[in-house]
């Protein structure tokens, strides 16, 4: 097979079928919606046997037992899955919406509306429900789009491709307004990323080298879900109580998700009073501590962090806990550090929370709350994509308006500038 014949044959049928799916009406988006999620419920025994094989793969080819965890397909997570698919049904059909209007003194009648992006590419790696997900969410904001995902997931990806297919194909639907690149050679990711005569965005979704991979390589524009470097910042004024709820839930309740904290910074002023408590809660949660001089100074027995350590998005019960002199140095370390997804203050100060709020530079910033919110349903927007740490086009958990963009239509009757 020629690689790069086989990419540009799907980014030129996508660029076809964009034109009709953008005009599709809600109606017939849901119906598709729908016979997927049917189809999904109805091939359960199919879609783990097609599993089985990846999974099989994998464990030959010694890939870590979490990332077989992620590969994993069981009969709750499909039907995670079609539940997921279920939730896109009964979201708000962004498209068509009216941003903005104004009728000028010559007469025209300007109109701001939103409209789908175009054609989508999104690359990814393991999970296999990304595969209904993202084509669920492009299609509900009239994008035709474009999945490649990891090789170690081929055999079920394809298996919920040919279910997608079948009912955008009942929903009376141009099936080639979703498309999977099955050739697993990274060779077509290339292709696929030089294509933007034909590709609007590409949206990586995956670990850091992933996504650095993409960028460098890519002329379509990118939109990242960089990683997850959380912080939460316990102030001099923070209620202690609170900040050590705070602090516990947004490390331990699920460490393995992009806006877990990965590192803790305490004023000076209380370290001594809230460290030893907050601490040995997190210890006996299977937290392993990372501490700056004066941190380890208080706390004792615990391994110095790194700078290294600072920059690490972990995914993993361990926590860098830094003892600062100041908000400043608090907010310092969080520009330094980064990446700007989400990070927190606990304080009953109101000028410090303000300080906090306007000048860390991230997706999400908390006062008085766990970083762990930072996800489209609990924003209230439903479904999402990911989190984008980008600040151009979206920021933040992306939902199904953050798939669209706006045109602006113009209404005249015979106006000519002059």
């Amino acid at each position: 097979m020629n690689i790069e014949n086989y990419v540009n044959q799907i980014v030129k049928h996508a660029k076809t079928a964009s034109r009709f799916i953008a005009s599709a009406n809600t109606t017939i988006k849901n119906t598709a919606l729908h016979y997927l999620t049917e189809g999904i419920l109805s091939s359960k025994d199919l879609l783990k046997a097609e599993n089985e094989k990846d999974i099989a793969v994998a464990k030959k080819a010694g890939l870590s037992e979490a990332i077989i965890d992620r590969l994993r397909l069981t009969d709750s997570r499909i039907q995670g899955m079609a539940e997921g698919v279920r939730q896109i049904i009964h979201l708000a059909d962004p498209v068509g919406e009216l941003l903005w209007g104004q009728t000028r003194p010559n007469g025209l009648q300007i109109q701001k509306v939103r409209v789908p992006i175009g054609v989508i590419a999104i690359i990814y790696e393991s999970r296999p429900n990304v595969t209904a997900d993202a084509a669920s969410l492009c299609l509900k904001a009239g994008n035709a789009v474009i999945l490649r995902g990891g090789k170690e997931s081929i055999h079920s990806n394809i298996a919920i491709y040919k279910i997608l297919a079948s009912a955008l194909e009942k929903a009376g639907l141009d099936t080639r307004c979703i498309q999977l690149v099955e050739v697993v050679e990274r060779e077509a990711i290339d292709f696929l990323l030089k294509a933007d005569q034909y590709v609007d965005a590409v949206i990586p979704r995956g670990g850091e080298s992933l996504i650095r991979a993409v960028v460098e390589k890519s002329t379509i524009p990118v939109i990242k879900h960089y990683k997850g470097v959380c912080h939460t910042y316990v102030d001099e004024f923070a209620n202690l109580t609170m900040a050590a709820e705070i602090c516990f839930n947004a490390k331990v309740q699920r460490p393995a998700t992009c806006n877990a904290m990965e590192t803790m910074l305490v004023h000076e002023k209380i370290a001594s009073v809230f460290l030893p408590g907050v601490a040995k809660k997190l210890h006996d949660a299977g937290v392993e501590i990372r501490g700056c001089n004066k941190s380890c100074g208080i706390l004792g027995n615990i391994k110095h962090a790194t700078a290294d350590d600072y920059y690490s998005e972990y995914l993993d019960l361990i926590l860098n806990v830094k003892v600062v002199a100041t908000i400043d140095d608090a907010i310092s370390h969080i520009t330094k550090y980064g990446s700007n997804h989400s990070d927190a203050i606990v304080t009953d100060h109101v000028g410090n929370a303000l300080k906090f709020t306007k000048e860390v530079d991230s997706a999400a910033v908390y006062v008085n709350a766990s970083t762990r919110f930072t996800d489209g349903y609990e924003f209230g927007m439903g479904a999402e994509i990911g989190i984008s740490t980008d600040k151009l086009h979206a920021r933040g958990p992306m939902g199904l308006e953050e798939l669209t963009t706006y045109k602006f239509v113009v209404y005249g009757n015979g106006q000519v500038r002059k």
